[in-house]
């Protein structure tokens, strides 16, 4: 295994977990979401995407149940007044679509008393994991039936396929998904990344860079090509382009306890913090939305 890269005064300081860094992470994502959302707006006016930012954070639209459509980095710009609250419920009941809130343990305690006083409930809680990156870094290279590449617009079907494929398992990617993906591939500052096996494609993943952090997210892995590596090379190839594009950190998400979380730990990653999303559903019962 290559050298890793060595954490001293000069080249990368031990992450400490503060109020401007959460505020890093979460909100390099939602600038993501966001990036995601305006392609679908360009390339799908007629599912009616939309963004706003509201409580220091981004309220996201990308169709109904889309795993985009939800709010991030709101509250760690300090209160959450009601009417800013009010906005953001408002935004989506207006589209009939429940209000999903990620949600920062360092977010302030105002937004967590409006939760309790609106009927919120927590559904989700996603680790938060981050890394200081360094230009002497290096990392393992990669089996030598796996191949990575960043994928170019001619490319963009292909990735497309296989990383829909990849999240649904067993069974075909339904429409959502593939439509999804596909805007993700088009926003702007998002790369796409490409792993085969033998020329085969094996796996997908993309990469976020937002402000000096990498964002890695959407990986998966086709089914008979699991455990051989592919997320683990997936995974070292961002990371090295991050560092040529001047990143300093990097962050990614996973479900606490998951292989992802294990694979992820693997390259030097800490757990930072674990989120939660709140929600809360609507119903001819509702009352005026407050």
């Amino acid at each position: 295994m290559a050298q890793g890269c060595v954490y001293t005064a000069q080249t990368v300081k031990p992450l400490l977990l503060d109020l401007a860094l959460s505020r890093r992470i979460e909100l390099a994502e939602a600038k993501a979401a966001a990036a995601a959302a305006e392609a679908m707006r360009r390339e799908r006016p007629a599912i009616g995407a939309a963004v706003e930012q509201v409580a220091g954070g981004y309220v996201v639209y990308a169709g109904a149940n889309s795993p985009v459509t939800q709010t991030v980095g709101i509250g760690l710009n300090g209160e959450v007044i009601r009417e800013e609250f009010e906005r953001i419920q408002s935004f989506y009941r207006l589209r009939n679509e429940p209000v999903r809130i990620e949600t920062s343990p360092l977010a302030d305690p105002s937004l967590f008393k409006l939760f309790g006083a609106n009927g919120y409930v927590v559904t989700e809680f996603t680790n938060v994991m981050a890394k200081p990156l360094c230009g002497d870094e290096r990392f393992p290279t990669a089996k030598p039936e796996i191949q990575i590449e960043r994928v170019g617009p001619e490319g963009l079907d292909v990735w497309t396929r296989t990383v829909s494929e990849g999240f649904a398992g067993d069974a075909p990617p339904n429409p959502e998904i593939l439509d999804l993906m596909r805007m993700f591939a088009r926003a702007e500052g998002l790369e796409c990344y490409l792993a085969c096996i033998d020329g085969v494609p094996a796996g997908a993943g993309t990469l976020a860079i937002r402000d000096g952090v990498a964002g890695l997210f959407g990986a998966s892995t086709l089914a008979p090509f699991r455990n051989r590596g592919v997320q683990s090379a997936l995974l070292t190839a961002r990371l090295a382009r991050a560092i040529q594009a001047g990143c300093d950190l990097a962050g990614c998400l996973a479900e606490p306890g998951s292989s992802s979380q294990r694979n992820i730990l693997r390259q030097g990653f800490a757990t930072l913090y674990t989120r939660l999303k709140f929600e809360r559903y609507w119903s001819a019962a509702a009352d005026d939305g407050s």
